[in-house]
């Protein structure tokens, strides 16, 4: 894996989303939300992503909840009751519970055209940005936000 890319449905318009993906050769959408069914999700809303994505673009999609955070850890955080920075911290501990660079891994491969799906329009205060970073220390890559 020479690149891993990251997303956000927020803010973007379907025909965008999938413009994006489309440009970008991605192969697989790794769905890292805790809540993917969620009725404020629109187009990104499971099962109906799984299908768009298989229909419009042939990628392949997972949701993978083992990289998502602990529910009571984002629930403080929506509700202001924690700062970014112990978010951070408190997902960071999350992963080295779940030893999550061995679990990354085992269930990857170097070889996908991987692109890591949450909510946030933006990267930045988004566990994608910590998740993403975990995956570049196991494969080296690049990370490139969309």
């Amino acid at each position: 894996m020479n690149k891993l890319y990251t997303i956000g449905f927020t803010k973007k318009k379907a025909e965008d989303f999938f413009e994006i993906l489309k440009s970008n050769n991605i192969e697989k959408i790794i769905d890292i939300r805790l809540n993917n069914t969620s009725q404020l999700a629109g187009f990104s809303k499971y099962p109906d992503i799984e299908f768009f994505l298989n229909e419009i673009l042939n990628v392949k999609y997972s949701h993978d909840s083992f990289l998502s955070p602990l529910e009571s850890t984002l629930k403080k955080y929506k509700k202001k009751q924690i700062s970014w920075d112990s978010y951070v911290q408190e997902f960071n501990d999350t992963m080295e519970e779940r030893k999550i660079n061995e679990y990354i891994l085992n269930k990857y491969s170097s070889d996908d055209n991987i692109c890591l799906l949450c909510s946030e329009a933006s990267p930045v205060n988004c566990h994608r940005s910590i998740v993403s970073k975990i995956f570049r220390e196991v494969f080296d890559c690049e990370i490139i936000d969309l």
